[in-house]
């Protein structure tokens, strides 16, 4: 048999929340963080448009999308490089500046695909301990060595929903060696109403060591569509697009993505009923007895007190067509994460949730 390169069989594979029911039965998938209102409706009929001429290959250098998304963010399109979500970045990140000895930092509850894909590429994926469940700048720093190559922070964080101010992601900047690339991965920016948070695109023009990634899976409502980017400095971005496959975005996407950056109303609609609807969920279970995370981003961290009863929730849910999400593979076995949805859907949840709760005292 042949093998594969040792880093890969330490890899276990990421598995998506569950979203398959009863035949018949209604579904609230609440267990992927997608927009809970699906894309915007010019979104829908660009990529149909599209459609007609998928029979030619899309543009290799996403021209009118980078150009969009430079309008749209005030940056320039030449430091801007798309993918097939913003996973993909991340994947092409390690392959491109992480290899065998190397290390890949990261804190202990980040996105399971920074180990993924920190192994995939041959390196060390290395978790430091976080405080009060959000990233602590001092550990981070502690845990650099002359092999670290990255560092990888999600911000907001999935799941913790917490996130680093500006002040914190300056201070770790400063601290950091020259030599690592500091990821901020943006993908729950547009949820973020903090005066003291950012995004980090104005960082990226004055370092040559910061990228950030962001996507068009969460509140664009685009998780199927697979598209993502990234901004870098030059030289960041000219490894990317050696390394990327030429054609890594469809022309469909393309198209999606150019017409979802012009429904401003859309994406205002989505973030307004997610902040509604986050503080409802939160409010409501908190009354029921059971602790709450704040979250900055399309989801809440829910701690049931022990991993049997978290679990048992989590199934009493499924029976009743409703998908939460099980966070044991990040360390928090007595936690379940629940996306954000329609107003209907979090009530028809805190139910079902206040159901469970007091038919099991």
């Amino acid at each position: 048999m042949i093998k594969a390169k040792d880093s890969i069989y330490k890899i276990t594979p990421y598995i998506g929340g569950e979203s398959t029911a009863k035949e018949g039965q209604r579904i609230i998938k609440l267990s992927s963080n997608e927009g809970a209102f699906g894309p915007s409706p010019m979104a829908v009929k660009a990529m149909q448009e599209a459609a007609k001429d998928m029979n030619r290959y899309p543009d290799s250098g996403c021209s009118a999308l980078r150009e969009a998304l430079a309008k749209k963010n005030n940056i320039s399109a030449d430091s801007i490089v798309c993918g097939a979500g913003s996973d993909e970045i991340i994947s092409l990140l390690c392959s491109a500046y992480a290899g065998d000895g190397d290390e890949v930092l990261y804190t202990a509850h980040g996105f399971l695909m920074y180990s993924i894909s920190a192994k995939v590429a041959g390196a060390t994926p290395v978790a430091t301990p976080e405080k009060n469940l959000k990233a602590d700048v001092d550990a981070l720093i502690d845990a650099v060595t002359e092999k670290t190559k990255i560092l990888f922070i999600a911000n907001p964080n999935n799941p913790t929903g917490s996130y680093l101010k500006r002040a914190e992601i300056e201070d770790l900047h400063a601290r950091l060696p020259k030599s690592v690339l500091l990821v901020l991965d943006a993908a729950y920016a547009e949820y973020v109403d903090d005066p003291d948070y950012t995004v980090g695109h104005d960082l990226v023009s004055q370092h040559d060591n910061i990228v950030v990634t962001r996507t068009f899976s969460k509140a664009y409502g685009m998780g199927g569509v697979r598209l993502g980017w990234a901004h870098g400095p030059d030289h960041v971005v000219d490894v990317l697009n050696r390394v990327r496959g030429p054609f890594n975005v469809s022309a469909e996407a393309q198209a999606a993505g150019v017409a979802a950056l012009q429904d401003d109303d859309f994406l205002k609609m989505t973030l307004e009923s997610n902040k509604k609807c986050l503080k409802m969920t939160a409010d409501s279970l908190e009354a029921l007895g059971v602790k709450v995370y704040p979250s900055a981003g399309n989801f809440v961290l829910v701690d049931f007190g022990n991993a049997d009863k978290a679990e048992n929730i989590r199934l009493a849910l499924k029976d009743e067509g409703i998908f939460i999400r099980q966070m044991g593979g990040y360390g928090l076995p007595s936690c379940m994460r629940i996306t954000i949805g329609t107003g209907e859907e979090m009530e028809l949840v805190i139910e079902a949730i206040k159901g469970y709760l007091g038919s099991h005292v």
